[in-house]
């Protein structure tokens, strides 16, 4: 059988925290296999250990040791760590920090070679999983990396119509004034306007940025940053055709919803965007890592140690996850579908007696 849905690698992240009650959850129902075909990287006997433990209904899993194995219309689960590490629910540990990178380093390999259309990640412990080859913030740095030079990420929180990106991700607050430049504040906005483009279909993007002082500022009283690089940059962004405002004191913008009125919002550092984020969105609420090569998605919640091997995790965000990252795979094949083959123009040169351009001499209409 030709396995024609689209394969959605997932990868089940910190094995002591609710990555694999939210995968089981969310492919309890078997209607996602009419959807895409799901390829886990993990353990089959730890997905069983943690069905036995919460008591979760009973899935059927093809289990294989290499992606030449996936079968469609069946959840797959691809063995890619040692089988005998020792699950500690609840509890953070350098095991399952490992196992939660030989995860992650398995699928990246899949994912370079084409076997895996798009890959959605399971929450880790970002201090767990640091090794020699893992020496990143999070997910998205390494995802980056794994790109290469070339390519530049952006993380962007979504629900809906409310897309968050951020300027500055995982940094310590201390540092993050110093990196509001012109430069990375017109990268940044490149970035959205694009991916608003090529991966939610969103023709002519507005872009709404927020500022980095209290009241946008207050005209100097209370930070210079808006009145010296924020506004001088999205001037010149403003004069290559983005559709950029701002900017905007991220209190009020959001408390009166003034973020309906744009495709995208760019905050100026980690918690000022995802804060308010989580508070409107956090059940349904989605990682993106834009500017890649590749799809990436991951529910917008971490490993959540507190209601671990309880059964009391929700998968709405991981099923999210999973229904965006098709979204975006198949948005992207549109938008290179309609750009592949312009149509042809006839171009008038008014500088030249309004000669006209012939396109057609070669052509029967």
């Amino acid at each position: 059988m030709e396995d024609n849905k689209i394969r959605v690698g997932i990868t089940h992240g910190d094995i002591n925290g609710i990555g694999y009650e939210v995968i089981l959850k969310c492919f309890a129902d078997e209607r996602m296999v009419d959807l895409c075909t799901p390829v886990i990287y993990g353990s089959s006997k730890i997905a069983a250990y943690h069905r036995k433990v919460m008591e979760l209904p009973q899935i059927m899993m093809n289990q294989i040791a290499g992606i030449q194995e996936v079968k469609p219309g069946q959840v797959n689960i691809l063995n890619c760590i040692n089988e005998d590490v020792r699950v500690e629910i609840a509890t953070p540990s350098t095991e399952a920090g490992q196992a939660a990178f030989l995860a992650l380093e398995a699928a990246m390999a899949d994912l370079k070679r084409g076997e895996i259309d798009v890959l959605v990640t399971a929450p880790i412990n970002k201090n767990t999983i640091q090794n020699e080859n893992f020496h990143f913030p999070g997910h998205t740095e390494y995802l980056e990396k794994c790109a290469g030079d070339e390519h530049k990420s952006l993380m962007i929180l979504l629900k809906d119509n409310l897309r968050v990106a951020l300027l500055t991700g995982h940094i310590p607050l201390s540092d993050v004034a110093h990196e509001v430049t012109a430069k990375n504040i017109k990268e940044k906005v490149t970035l959205l306007n694009n991916s608003l483009k090529q991966d939610f279909g969103v023709v002519r993007p507005r872009i709404a940025v927020l500022s980095l002082n209290p009241h946008a500022g207050d005209g100097g009283l209370l930070g210079s940053e808006e009145q010296d690089i924020i506004i001088p940059a999205l001037k010149q962004i403003q004069e290559s055709g983005i559709l950029v405002f701002g900017p905007y004191p991220a209190d009020g913008f959001f408390g009166s919803s003034g973020y309906e009125a744009y495709d995208g919002v760019l905050a100026m550092y980690h918690d000022q965007g995802l804060a308010p984020f989580k508070t409107i969105a956090m059940e349904e609420g989605v990682n993106f890592t834009a500017g890649l090569p590749f799809v990436r998605t991951s529910p917008a919640h971490g490993s959540a140690y507190d209601i671990a091997g309880q059964n009391k995790a929700s998968a709405e965000s991981f099923r999210q996850a999973v229904f965006t990252a098709i979204d975006v795979y198949r948005n992207r094949l549109r938008y290179e579908e309609a750009n592949a083959h312009p149509l042809r123009k006839q171009f008038y040169d008014r500088g030249n007696d309004n000669e006209k351009l012939d396109l057609s001499k070669d052509e029967e209409m």
